[in-house]
């Protein structure tokens, strides 16, 4: 099925009165724009409303706006470089400025797509989605210093592929994209900050100290609404959660694991065991 298919209809729309929500037709132009720097203007320039409105249903979404580059492939076919040259170096801050650009589309995707939810909920994606935005510019400005732009190396769409393979839930998104994907940022940024100072290169190894504690949060966020979404439908967080990565997203669950971060993100010791065997039973058949 494919991503189209999962979302919510959109042949009727509704008059309704309510609470503090964002303009959802403009959340929608900003998922759409191509442009990094358009759709992050379109991003801080939302605006909000607790005036009666006309409502439609999401729009299908196959794919959120992006620039002709960078190249997407497969990830198996990107080439892995090492940070002794500024040629690496602008490579790793590329990889790491592109997936904060996903970001940027799947906290507006998760504004969008899901209705009906707290205010909450909405101030929540919306803080997420404007702190990737300060990301990717703090990254490109980095590639600049190197000579470089964003597009200049190619790229993967795995984030954008999570998303719509939720698209039909929030619960979903919520346990597979900021607790699965999300979090796996949080256990591998550390490493690379090591290896960056190694390198010499305090200036990137300083951004990404600013990524990795402000990250921690956004986990938090997707912990947060998953487990409204829990209590929402009468289930157990922990094997619910669970059970969706072993039918999902296992493959990505991979040891190192940022115990301390991830705690604070929301993860019981209940979950962080059960991926860790999770982990050890995925390495040992690979």
């Amino acid at each position: 099925m494919s991503c189209i298919d999962r979302v919510l209809d959109n042949s009727d729309c509704r008059s309704v009165d309510i609470a503090v929500r964002p303009q959802f037709g403009a959340v929608r132009d900003a998922l759409l724009f191509n442009d990094p720097l358009g759709k992050i203007s379109l991003l801080r320039g939302i605006e909000w409303s607790t005036r009666s409105q006309i409502e439609c249903a999401v729009v299908p979404t196959p794919i959120p706006g992006h620039p002709d580059r960078p190249l997407l492939l497969a990830p198996r076919a990107l080439k892995s470089r090492g940070l002794g040259s500024a040629l690496g170096r602008a490579a790793l801050i590329h990889a790491v400025a592109h997936i904060e650009f996903n970001a940027i589309n799947l906290a507006l995707d998760a504004m969008y797509r899901f209705r009906d939810l707290p205010v909450d909920y909405y101030r929540d994606w919306y803080s997420v989605a404007v702190d990737e935005a300060r990301h990717f510019e703090l990254l490109s400005d980095r590639l600049h210093q190197l000579g470089f732009a964003y597009g200049d190396f190619p790229a993967h769409n795995g984030l954008w592929e999570a998303a719509c393979n939720t698209a039909h839930s929030c619960l979903a998104r919520m346990a597979l994209v900021p607790r699965v994907l999300e979090a796996r940022g949080l256990d591998v940024t550390p490493g690379m900050i090591d290896r960056l100072e190694h390198a010499g290169d305090q200036p990137t190894a300083a951004i990404l100290r600013i990524i990795l504690s402000e990250e921690v949060a956004h986990v938090a966020i997707g912990t947060r609404w998953f487990r409204y979404c829990c209590a929402q439908q009468g289930l157990d967080p922990d094997p619910t959660f669970l059970e969706l990565v072993r039918v999902h997203s296992v493959s990505a669950i991979r040891r190192p694991f940022n115990e301390e971060a991830r705690r604070v993100a929301g993860f019981t010791d209940g979950e962080q065991m059960a991926l860790a065997r999770m982990a050890d039973v995925t390495a040992s058949n690979r």
